[in-house]
């Protein structure tokens, strides 16, 4: 192939249109990777020490082969002879060039030879291929979130490879509904969970089990949560067995789980038969909590909620026959209802309520009949008015204590007396004990460690946030016990005193920028 200087390309256009139509890739993309090819074929016959760049241009196909020259300082700032050289020289060229810029020279055409032109080809077929999966990749990476249909192309090690048109896309065996047996051939809805690039080319990462899945299949079942009338607020699944979804509208005559349920039940039955008989409670959300809690529990009957908003817990009460439907089968009903909350769900019975009541009142009693020198009576006449620590009587308005029946202003006035001064002797000796233990100021500030969790971990080699951060969440019961802390509640604390890391680094990338 002849390669003249300035000469109109025809045969090049023609080229570039031709490929750039066949795989549907830039017609830009076509000519940079000609260019790249000739600058190859160009280096190899003038040496690869050289900066040799060719343009073509993208009119008339005309190609131009130059030679760059980079101008630094002086002699001692050249690495590379054959693409450099100092400014004292350049003037020579171009009296008003500047260091940094570059002495441009024209080169004469080559003659591409059978390697430089099997080069080349090389070249533009890999820049071919690069910009195909380049396409790919952006074309898949905005199907993220939606559900493509595939055909079952192989297995491998379980996972299975899917033929969805242009490319290949892997349903991983854990993201498959268990019991679910494929074979090559068949057809297969499945959800775009990630796509990834790779040298390869794109990764697509599919799923029948996640969430989303089941969320997307009622949005194309069901028009009114397709046109937004209906919305999805929260949806929970044990794949292939149970699923929980909770669904609302604003229009007043619609009935958002009639809609999702269908005529005779026809439109969750698509979704039931695509998820292999997958059971779905269709729960109607509301923005009472405690109703919403109810429904998230049916098909039990729940007769008392009590919900702790600072530590994300919800106590459910049942009756004792209610019980066992309440927790359901290997305790899938709560499981289900608790990630549809997205909290924690304690489920008790009716006499199981009355009795931890019961023990906590007497607990409380007798913290209240030693901290402040009282009799049962008085303690359970505090405990009746709500009150569930020596603080809260400590900083109580004196008004409210007086207005107990049975207590006028003197027995109020000394009550809390007793109890400041509860207060303040345990604040010293709690100030006293954590010095002696070196316990850090800044582990004393993470929500949800009360002072003689605090003494216990610093007694077990705990003593600053760092320590605490380092834990993980098994560990941090283990060394509180696993009465006093939850999982749930572990790792929140362990959490929060990571937050700082967190922090630093956010910090850290921002001076960066």
């Amino acid at each position: 192939m002849q390669n003249t200087e300035n000469m109109p390309r025809p045969d090049i256009i023609l080229v570039a249109d031709t490929v750039a139509r066949e795989k549907n890739i830039e017609r830009d993309d076509i000519f940079d990777a000609m260019e790249v090819a000739i600058q190859k074929a160009a280096r190899s016959k003038y040496g690869f020490e050289h900066d040799i760049r060719a343009q073509i241009d993208r009119k008339t196909g005309a190609i131009t082969l130059s030679r760059y020259r980079e101008v630094v300082a002086g002699p001692d700032d050249i690495e590379n002879e054959a693409a450099q050289l100092t400014l004292d020289e350049a003037q020579a060229y171009e009296p008003n060039i500047k260091v940094g810029e570059f002495i441009i020279d024209a080169l004469p055409p080559i003659d591409f030879g059978r390697i430089a032109a099997q080069t080349a080809k090389q070249v533009i077929v890999q820049k071919v291929r690069d910009a195909e999966r380049n396409k790919q990749f952006e074309e898949y990476k905005e199907k993220i979130g939606t559900i493509v249909n595939g055909t079952v192309k192989r297995i491998e090690f379980g996972n299975v490879i899917l033929d969805i048109g242009k490319t290949e896309a892997v349903l991983r065996r854990d993201e498959i509904i268990p019991r679910e047996k494929f074979k090559n051939g068949d057809r297969i809805r499945a959800y775009v969970l990630d796509v990834r690039r790779e040298n390869k080319g794109p990764q697509i990462f599919l799923s029948r089990t996640c969430p989303e899945f089941l969320a997307k299949l009622f949005t194309s079942e069901v028009p009114e949560i397709y046109d937004g009338i209906v919305k999805i607020v929260s949806v929970a699944r044990d794949p292939g067995s149970k699923a929980k979804i909770a669904v609302k509208t604003d229009d007043v005559t619609v009935d958002a789980v009639g809609a999702c349920v269908g005529l005779r039940g026809i439109r969750v039955q698509a979704v039931v038969t695509e998820l292999q008989g997958e059971k779905i409670d269709i729960v109607p959300y509301s923005d009472d909590k405690a109703q919403y809690i109810v429904s998230a529990l049916a098909p039990a009957e729940v007769t008392k909620v009590v919900i702790d908003e600072e530590n994300n817990r919800i106590e459910a009460v049942v009756p004792q026959e209610q019980f066992s439907i309440a927790i359901g089968r290997r305790g899938q009903n709560v499981k289900l209802a608790a990630q549809l909350l997205g909290c924690d769900i304690d489920v008790l019975t009716e006499e199981q309520e009355q009795e931890r009541r019961s023990n906590e009142n007497k607990v409380r009693s007798q913290r209240f009949m030693e901290a402040l020198d009282v009799d049962e009576m008085i303690a359970h006449l505090l405990i009746a008015e709500g009150f569930s620590n020596v603080d809260e009587i400590a900083m109580v308005e004196l008004s409210e204590l007086s207005e107990i029946e049975g207590f006028d202003e003197d027995v109020a006035k000394e009550l809390q007396s007793r109890a400041k001064e509860y207060v303040e002797k345990r604040d010293r000796e709690f100030a006293e004990k954590s010095k002696a233990l070196g316990l850090d100021e800044k582990l004393q500030g993470i929500e949800g460690l009360d002072r003689d969790m605090l003494l216990t971990l610093a007694g077990k080699g705990i003593k600053t946030i760092d320590d605490l951060a380092d834990l993980a969440a098994d560990e941090l019961i283990e060394l509180l016990g696993e009465d006093v802390i939850s999982i749930q509640e572990a790792n929140r604390i362990i959490m929060a005193a990571r937050q700082h890391w967190f922090d630093a680094e956010e910090q850290e990338n921002a001076e960066e920028k």
